[in-house]
């Protein structure tokens, strides 16, 4: 009786046993299909995969970068770089600075006599080309007239009282014209004996020269486009 009695015991205790296993497992099988659970599960399976794919990036950002550093390093590269840096400067499509001077030019304030001609005492589009023809003639490196950097293609036109460059840039005086070059040559060119600023003076036009230790011509802003001009390839074809 005894042995029977513990038989049932053990039985009994494996029922309870196997339901409490059951009922923890549906509990925790329900947990687990919950919205919150579930979504909580979906983020961090996101996150994981996200910081896989950054930990991917960075390997690849690292490898490109190692690359760069070697292309960096070659001394063909560097050549290109200042071949393109003479390039642009030629072509006015960066800032420059270094010393030169400033040509500040504006209309005569003489007060004009009965019979005198008036457009003869007020500054043209030819006065102002005059100047600058000279400052290249002496070496100067880059110009820019209020602001307007020249160009090869830069037009001088007269329109009125105001100069039209660059494109129909309008500009009005005074007219300060900036130049990068040794400081003295574009100096003694202007004010040489017969020279240009002593023309502009005899009619009273108001001229001043200054040189500069340290000034900036600023690049060219606007667009350059050509229609017509072609590179010529080797060899002599278009």
């Amino acid at each position: 009786m005894k042995s029977r009695g513990f038989h049932w015991a053990l039985v009994l205790v494996g029922l309870v046993m196997g339901l409490m296993l059951a009922v923890q497992f549906r509990l925790t099988k329900d947990i687990q299909e919950t919205p919150p659970v579930k979504q909580t599960q979906t983020l961090a399976a996101q996150v994981n995969q996200a910081r896989k794919e950054r930990d991917d990036l960075q390997r690849r950002v690292s490898d490109l970068r190692a690359r760069l550093d070697e292309v960096a390093a070659d001394p063909r590269l560097k050549a290109l770089k200042e071949e393109l840096n003479r390039v642009r400067i030629t072509a006015g499509l960066v800032d420059v600075t270094g010393p030169g001077v400033e040509v500040t030019l504006n209309d005569s304030n003489q007060v004009l006599q009965p019979g005198q001609n008036p457009n003869l005492y007020v500054l043209h589009d030819e006065d102002v080309l005059k100047v600058i023809n000279e400052l290249k003639a002496a070496g100067a490196e880059a110009i820019a007239i209020n602001g307007q950097r020249m160009l090869a293609t830069s037009e001088i036109r007269c329109i009125g009282p105001t100069i039209l460059t660059n494109r129909n840039q309008r500009l009005t005086p005074p007219f300060v014209v900036s130049a990068i070059g040794n400081p003295d040559n574009l100096v003694n060119s202007l004010l040489m004996r017969g020279g240009v600023v002593e023309q502009l003076r005899f009619w009273g036009i108001q001229v001043e020269v200054k040189k500069v230790a340290q000034l900036t011509v600023p690049a060219y802003t606007g667009g350059v486009r050509f229609e017509y001009a072609r590179p010529l390839e080797e060899g002599g074809k278009q």
